[in-house]
């Protein structure tokens, strides 16, 4: 080869060494403009290395699967005493023969390690024969120990202990926003459901179209539905503090349709009601001896009546708390005592703020005057 040949193979291989390593400059120097903007400019590469780790950190644990939650710790506390209830109500006879026997189903919770239930008044109301199915599956019959339609509340009993008992809570002490659980049997299939939201109000009342209000209802956004009823409404700490039981799906007017308007009984009220019924056998209600008709503004208007709110008397029992104070048939009573009958306060809770036994001041307009009777309340049951 000749010496001209020779440097011409040296020059191509120093120009082919230089342009490589101009070009791992080059990439040096993009790689280390990238990482430069991901490091803050006040702390550089060799500070970052230099600091020494936390002492304070601790390390997150993955190693158990099990991690349990307040919620779900609730639940287990709550959900062994958690009940399907399912009633038969027997067929009517009718010209056409006898109907069908029909199922009914809601829920309930066991409140007494001897075996006593309880749950809504309207789930076993007309029923001769009731079962409840535990969270295991097993069915146990139960008999019916009382009920009190006014408050829809209803305690059974069984003939074995009870596998868990719930703890009822004081529900004088919910807050709106309060996270609450409720657990029961949604269309009596889908047993022991959960479903959590909050506590939307206190205090609520509901106009059940008989003539009462139940009030102090506590409202829950957690989902509630047909089967639900009887079920508790459980707080995080694993207390009962209230019994659901109906929702509200819309206001009626124009069709309008509501999600997220489920009522509960207060635990407070519940109790107080089982109590008394587990005693006696039944839940005690004071008692006049009439039989009335609510006057509002619309009736009062129709029938030109003397007043806006009130209950017109169209019988009074024969020997009765009312026929003894001298109530007549025709009188308007427009308070009970302390509270006067107005769109909050129908004649029944007015009469049901007082207890048998009690003496109390009736305002009754008979024939455009105002009197005031006085009565001692009588017992019955509700």
């Amino acid at each position: 080869m000749s010496w001209r040949r020779v440097l011409y193979v040296l020059f191509v291989v120093v120009v082919a060494g230089i342009s490589a390593l101009s070009g791992v400059l080059a990439g040096g120097l993009a790689v280390y403009r990238v990482m430069s903007r991901s490091v803050p400019q006040a702390v550089s590469s060799q500070a970052v290395q230099a600091q020494p780790a936390p002492t304070d950190v601790v390390p997150l644990d993955f190693s158990t699967t099990n991690i349990e939650t307040t919620i779900t710790d609730a639940v287990a506390k709550v959900g062994p005493a958690v009940v399907t209830v399912v009633g038969v109500i027997p067929g009517q006879v009718t010209f056409f023969g006898r109907t069908s026997d029909q199922q009914v189903s809601g829920s309930g919770v066991f409140i007494s390690k001897d075996g006593y239930v309880l749950t809504n008044n309207h789930v076993v109301d007309g029923t001769d024969s009731v079962v409840i199915i535990l969270a295991d599956g097993t069915q146990v019959p139960v008999k019916i120990v009382g009920t009190d339609r006014y408050a829809d509340l209803a305690v059974l009993k069984a003939d074995t202990q009870a596998p868990a008992v719930a703890n009822l809570g004081n529900s004088d002490n919910l807050k709106p926003g309060e996270t609450v659980i409720a657990i029961g049997s949604p269309l009596g299939d889908f047993k022991n459901t959960v479903t959590v939201g909050v506590v939307s109000a206190t205090g609520r009342t509901i106009d059940t179209g008989e003539g009462y209000n139940i009030e102090g209802l506590i409202q829950t956004d957690a989902a509630i539905n047909s089967g639900n009823s009887g079920g508790p409404l459980v707080n995080l700490a694993g207390e009962v503090i209230g019994i659901n039981t109906l929702v509200v799906r819309g206001s009626g007017f124009g069709g309008t349709i509501a999600e997220g308007l489920g009522f509960s009984i207060p635990a407070n009220t519940a109790q107080a009601v089982a109590e008394q019924i587990i005693q006696k056998g039944f839940f005690s209600r004071p008692y006049l001896g009439i039989n009335s008709q609510p006057i509002t503004p619309d009736i009062a208007a129709a029938y030109r009546l003397p007043v806006q709110w009130g209950a017109y008397v169209t019988l009074v029992g024969s020997g009765t708390p009312a026929a003894r104070a001298g109530l007549q048939q025709g009188d308007i009573i427009t308070r009970v005592g302390d509270i006067a009958l107005d769109a909050e306060h129908s004649y029944t809770n007015a009469l049901f703020a007082y207890k048998p036994g009690d003496q109390v001041t009736l305002e009754v307009v008979r024939d455009g005057k105002t009197l005031e009777l006085q009565v001692t309340l009588g017992e019955t049951k509700s």
